[in-house]
């Protein structure tokens, strides 16, 4: 299953956004360079009072369609 590894930090104040339904989608560069793309839904289970921060793997089928969000620190 393909996967990509990314970096992310964002403020709780900036994921408020989501919360207001003004932020949808997520976009990030990868550690490789690519630009990868997902729902804000998903880091739901990741937001702390500091908002959401650390090193993720995304996984997605063959058709680069969503398949999980990994925190891996």
């Amino acid at each position: 299953m393909p996967s990509s590894f990314f970096n992310l930090s964002i403020s709780a104040q900036e994921y408020l956004r989501v919360y207001r339904g003004s932020a949808r989608l997520v976009v990030v560069r990868g550690t490789d360079g690519s630009s990868l793309s997902f729902p804000a839904e998903h880091l739901r289970r990741f937001v702390s009072h500091d908002g959401v921060q650390g090193r993720f793997e995304l996984k997605y089928d063959a058709s680069n369609k969503f398949v999980s969000l990994e925190k891996l620190s």
